[in-house]
């Protein structure tokens, strides 16, 4: 079963989130968040039909606290790994 992903945002250490201002009809409040995660989604090409999962993926640091992508990146491929074996056992049937 191949599994492919997509990486869905550059780490910055922050994200921004949207939410309705409950002030003004229509609007919305953007907020500026810390975070130590990226979003990665993750998709099957068999069996059919396609399976999409998007979650978050803790991203990793190296000694000086200072972010490693070389690593967050193989924290994904074990991620789609674990993505993988619950495919195959049908649990996102």
């Amino acid at each position: 079963m191949a599994i492919s992903y997509t990486i869905d945002e550059t780490f910055t250490g922050k994200r921004t989130t949207s939410m309705p201002d409950p002030d003004n009809e229509g609007e919305t409040i953007d907020t500026e968040n810390d975070v130590r995660d990226i979003i990665v989604t993750f998709k099957s090409t068999s069996p059919d039909p396609v399976v999409t999962h998007t979650r978050n993926v803790n991203v990793c640091y190296d000694g000086d606290n200072t972010y490693d992508a070389t690593a967050t990146v193989a924290r994904i491929e074990e991620v789609k790994m674990g993505f993988a074996n619950k495919v195959a056992c049908g649990l996102f049937v």
